[in-house]
């Protein structure tokens, strides 16, 4: 409940990762006052092996927050969509859409270190090595629960059965900002361009994952070769590092002044890119919805941010689930169909700026 005589509405946020340094930097701005709860040391935050590929939207907002002006970046100009073994294919370019580029690669390692610098420049309390409890939480009207998976129960869950192996790869010929999205019948294979490098994320079986951890580094970039094909000719690679993949997510996002939000909210295949831009929008909704409000933690406030989020929720879980899916088996009429559908993608410039502008901003298009 609103503590009397505060007249600044106050947010605990569970959670110091990107999403909810994110999240205590938007409400800050809106004139809420945040305060994060983080189970681990602040410097053991950093430590984040993933590369994420940002939509323009997202960019936006990480601008307004503070955190993108000197943060290190590579642009993403042309995504180019495949399938190995069958025709189609898809290419979609930054001057169609007339935004500065179809996506934006970081580190997020990087990421996270430029939301803390702006989280300290904004005075925020950041309590680390402090696991949120109730009795933290009693003088806040509003819980939010920005980091960590969707708890078990909580939500429907669908395992992948596989992983996602990431490393970083030199190539022999520049790449031109190029990222590529190949569906193979093994999973997707994902190159998306970071400094002079590719970053990859390798999907493979559970089956096999401890026989693609063996490979030294020439056996497992002919393993990436035969995937990707010739386009890209690949010289070395970083030491690898996986992931499980699954689709968890919470159907009904908020309670009893408690709200979830990314992957609190969602944990979805990396296929696309959506997760973190999914976070920074479902951030954004909960800002707008927020400010002004007498009791951040009412009823009606936390309904119509879960009402306001359904489309562009629904939408990206089931996009996501749906290329996973459909590109993911090798039965021949279902890969001529996939085959038929990028063609047809490519042929038609008005549902490829559809299908783009989705991905970048959303359901709503934002902003």
């Amino acid at each position: 409940m609103p503590v009397a005589g505060d007249p600044v509405p106050r947010v605990a946020i569970a959670g110091g990762g990107p999403a909810g340094m994110a999240l205590a930097l938007s409400l800050r701005l809106k004139g809420i006052e945040p305060e994060i709860f983080e189970a681990r040391a602040r410097e053991a935050v950093r430590h984040d092996q993933r590369v994420l590929a940002l939509s323009d939207g997202s960019r936006q907002i990480l601008d307004w927050l503070g955190a993108w002006a000197d943060l290190p970046k590579t642009s993403i100009e042309t995504i180019h969509v495949s399938q190995r073994g069958g025709f189609g294919r898809t290419v979609l370019r930054a001057g169609e859409l007339d935004v500065q580029a179809l996506g934006w690669v970081v580190a997020a390692s990087d990421l996270i270190a430029a939301l803390d610098a702006a989280v300290t420049a904004q005075g925020i309390v950041y309590r680390e090595s402090q696991t949120i409890v109730a009795a933290d939480t009693a003088g806040f009207p509003l819980t939010a629960f920005a980091e960590g998976r969707v708890e078990t129960g909580a939500g429907s869950a669908r395992d992948y059965g596989q992983h996602a192996v990431l490393c970083n790869v030199e190539v022999a010929e520049p790449h031109r900002n190029v990222a590529w999205e190949r569906f193979t019948g093994e999973g997707p294979l994902a190159l998306l361009p970071l400094g002079e490098r590719y970053s990859v994320v390798l999907t493979c079986a559970d089956a096999v994952l401890d026989e693609v951890r063996a490979l030294d580094d020439a056996a497992f970039l002919a393993l990436l070769q035969k995937r990707f094909g010739t386009r890209h000719r690949f010289v070395s690679t970083t030491p690898r590092v996986a992931y499980p993949l699954g689709l968890r997510y919470r159907p009904h996002p908020v309670a009893e002044r408690q709200v979830w939000l990314g992957n609190a909210a969602q944990t979805l295949h990396p296929v696309a890119g959506q997760g973190f831009n999914l976070a920074l929008r479902d951030i954004w909704e909960l800002t707008q919805a927020l400010a002004g409000a007498a009791d951040p933690g009412a009823p009606d406030v936390l309904a119509a941010y879960a009402a306001g989020r359904q489309a562009d929720r629904r939408g990206a879980i089931g996009f996501t689930d749906l290329l996973i899916l459909g590109f993911g088996n090798d039965f021949p009429p279902l890969r001529h169909a996939r085959g038929a559908g990028l063609l047809a993608l490519d042929m038609l410039p008005a549902l490829r700026g559809f299908v783009a502008r989705r991905m970048i901003f959303g359901a709503r298009a934002w902003p």
